[in-house]
């Protein structure tokens, strides 16, 4: 029976923010022992447990207590009720810089650093070099970490905190500041901790990530535990929770994805959903007489939608997953260069997907509405499925097109296309 990495047992946190000051001490003595203070519960009776050698996502919100449980979980911060038990060595990366002084080198910092999470200064030296060569910061190792950069605080902090193998990596967020080069680095290690049975758990606002790095997320939003599962279920609560709240997310080629199916309500006027898609449906070449498109034909997914208000500037976005929920494709009609004015009352967008690449299989497509600034108003995930049947023989995921030429069998003709070195090896010497 696997054991547990890391329980988290009804736990809650109080923070205690404080209004107004007392200047005066006229002030102080009337109002002494009854300062303007107010109870914030930035947890609230959290529940979990990650077993050895799982990766665990947390989604949620700005605010909702992502890095509040981290920190208990890293010992941080004490739980106001509640217990946290773990087992094993824990290395967290919580926030930019946490942990260093400003002052100190980043060679000092790095054994400051190892020091705090329990290494002697001869474990560090074994392991300065790969630290050093994971940052890539040679150069400026000897120089005072107050003038790093947000991308130098990075790449040193995960570098410390991936090379004092631990049982247990706590990453929060910090993955989004570095450059998207030192990103798939990172992830890269994070993949190697995987394969060799490592916990982790994982704060981050990209679904791509939960879904890709992830076993199993939770979401978080104002303090509590509003949803757990695989990957997928999680994402479709995270964002089934923005679309309530009538949040933003921000829009990147990656990140831009619009939030989960919600009940439909096309009556009055709802200025925080003005447009809602009503249904969707796809047709294919033989669509009445097989079930199935064939490798190369054309799709069209239609888009039913009702606008209770008019309005300018509507992005339609359409998403193409696999069957085990990897997107391989998404883009919407902002992308397109289009630009959708929506007057009041139903209407009908449809997406046309020519040369259908995939080879046998099946994919999902997701349909979402939203604004071009990020703000959802709708999305349907999944909103169809499609079966492909590949009516020749090759195989694999998709279809490329591949032709083959025989070459006369002229010296020079073969010149012209084998390597020079291959020209001659059947010359005498």
């Amino acid at each position: 029976m696997t054991s547990f990495a890391v329980d988290v047992k009804d736990v809650s946190k109080r923070f205690r923010l404080a209004h107004g000051r007392y200047n005066s001490i006229k002030e102080r003595v009337i109002h002494a022992g009854r300062g303007q203070y107010e109870d914030f519960w930035a947890l609230k009776h959290v529940g979990l447990e990650v077993k050895e050698g799982e990766t665990v996502g947390i989604l949620g919100r700005n605010g909702s207590g992502k890095s509040t449980l981290l920190k208990c979980i890293c010992g941080v911060l004490q739980p106001t009720t509640g217990q946290v038990v773990v087992r094993g060595k824990l290395a967290g990366l919580l926030e930019l810089g946490a942990g260093f002084q400003q002052d100190l080198t980043g060679r000092e910092n790095i054994y400051l650093n190892g020091s705090l999470l329990g290494m002697s200064k001869k474990e560090v030296d074994k392991v300065f070099d790969e630290i050093v060569d994971f940052s890539e910061l040679e150069e400026f190792i000897d120089g005072p970490v107050k003038f790093y950069s947000s991308g130098m605080y990075v790449r040193l902090g995960f570098a410390v905190a991936v090379n004092v193998d631990p049982d247990i990596l706590v990453i929060d967020e910090v993955l989004a500041v570095g450059d998207e080069r030192f990103q798939r680095k990172c992830l890269d290690r994070v993949k190697l901790f995987q394969q060799q049975g490592r916990t982790i758990l994982l704060v981050t606002h990209s679904p791509d990530q939960v879904r890709s790095i992830c076993d199993r997320a939770v979401v978080l939003s104002h303090g509590e535990m509003v949803g757990q599962g695989l990957p997928g279920e999680a994402v479709r609560i995270f964002r089934e929770g923005l679309l309530e709240e009538g949040d933003t997310l921000s829009v990147s080629d990656e990140e831009s994805k619009p939030t989960a199916p919600v009940p439909l309500g096309v009556g009055s006027p709802d200025p925080n959903h003005p447009v809602r898609v009503t249904y969707t449906a796809h047709s294919f070449p033989h669509s009445t007489e097989v079930p199935y498109i064939s490798t190369g034909d054309s799709l069209t997914i239609g888009v039913g939608y009702h606008a209770s208000i008019a309005t300018d500037d509507i992005v339609f976005s359409i998403e193409l997953r696999d069957d085990d929920d990897n997107t391989f494709m998404r883009t919407d009609t902002s992308i397109m260069g289009l630009q959708f004015d929506l007057p009041v009352g139903p209407g009908l967008v449809n997406f046309l997907v020519e040369n259908i690449p995939l080879l046998d299989g099946a994919f999902t497509y997701s349909i979402g509405v939203q604004t071009r600034g990020g703000v959802l108003y709708d999305w349907r995930e999944p909103a169809g499925r499609v079966e492909v049947m590949n009516p020749g023989k090759t195989t694999g995921y998709i279809y490329l097109p591949v032709q083959a030429y025989l070459l006369p069998p002229e010296p020079e003709a073969i010149a012209l296309m084998a390597p020079d070195e291959l020209v001659h090896l059947d010359q005498p010497s």
